[in-house]
């Protein structure tokens, strides 16, 4: 069978979780939520909580070769290094980005990365990719918006052609989406459950729609957690094109078709699901994720669902087409 190859798995280390006390208040504060872990809440909701297990790795070797894991493509989570001022967010950005450089030095044949990028500040973005690289990332990884910002601002627009000029592989990982202290979503925590594949389809969605796939056409998008709710309101997108004139303005292709050019990773719940991403994503676009060491990561049932997969697809969503998009040194 193919090699497992995980390209939705996150690490932290005390340095970012330190500049993130000192500096992301008073929007981001770490406090305890109900079961007795700290949580990193934004405007008062929760929505990332580490976890022992982000700060061992080790231990993370040990549970590769447990669940039956051969290569792991590590990134930062949320809220990755979006805030703080530009040298804040710079070096919340390099110690991880170093972290995982290292990682990678001390197990080559196990461990992968993406890089993080101050993207509020672009000359330091720029600079941060291209020597990111050289220290061996395979890709990148950006949150859904950006402070904010959605990802086709045209602030970003530099970063993105200097990603598409290296022909990168991009994983959209969500954060709480904007608005979560007016939708109440402190209660039961719905930033875990809804607002995290809100913000990964608002995003994709407007990528689709503003041209971003016309305009990039080398780097390779992931969209986390199955793509969100896009594989359910894929056929909603393309009625949507059809019939409101504002949705053609900046493309000539409906969403179903630039749905075919982006990848998704398995980090869903259901055989049901994970069977929806690989219909309107394609066999060949889906990669296998876990979403380790997160609460809700589930590296065991997201390799069993892969594992039900038909024999091709099989194949392909547990590591053939990571290695075909990725160009590990």
């Amino acid at each position: 069978m193919s090699p497992v190859i995980d390209v939705h798995t996150h690490m932290l280390n005390n340095a970012w979780l330190k500049l993130l006390e000192k500096h992301g208040r008073p929007r981001y504060t770490l406090k305890a939520v109900t079961g007795g872990l700290r949580a990193i809440h934004l405007d008062g909701a929760p929505f990332m909580t580490p976890v022992p297990e982000m700060f061992d790795w080790d231990l993370r070797i040990k549970n590769m070769d447990r669940v039956g894991i051969d290569v792991s493509v590590v990134s930062l989570t949320c809220p990755n290094a979006y805030w703080g001022g530009e040298a804040v967010s710079l070096e919340a950005a390099q110690v991880m980005n170093e972290e995982m450089a290292k990682a990678r030095k001390a197990w080559p044949d196990r461990i992968q990365w993406f890089c993080s990028l101050p993207w509020q500040y672009e000359k330091a973005a720029l600079a941060e990719l291209k020597r990111s690289l050289k220290a061996g990332a395979c890709g990148v990884m950006v949150l859904a918006n950006i402070g904010g910002k959605a990802l086709t601002d045209p602030a970003f627009a530099k970063i993105w052609k200097a990603i598409d000029d290296a022909k990168l592989p991009v994983l959209i990982h969500p954060t709480a989406p904007p608005g979560v202290a007016e939708m109440e979503m402190q209660q039961f925590q719905l930033v875990a459950s809804i607002g995290f594949t809100t913000d990964t389809t608002l995003a994709v969605a407007r990528m689709i729609y503003d041209g971003f796939f016309d305009r990039f056409q080398k780097l390779k998008i992931i969209a986390s957690h199955g793509g969100g709710a896009l594989p359910y309101l894929i056929g909603r997108l393309d009625q949507c094109y059809e019939h409101i004139p504002a949705c053609r303005t900046r493309t000539q292709e409906k969403p179903s078709l630039h749905a075919r050019r982006i990848y998704a990773d398995s980090v869903v719940f259901t055989d049901e699901a994970l069977a929806m991403a690989v219909s309107v994503f394609g066999s060949g676009n889906v990669l296998y994720g876990s979403d380790y060491p997160h609460t809700i990561g589930d590296p065991i049932g997201c390799l069993a669902r892969v594992d039900r997969l038909p024999g091709g697809a099989r194949e392909r969503v547990r590591g053939g087409n990571a290695g075909r998009i990725f160009d590990f040194k």
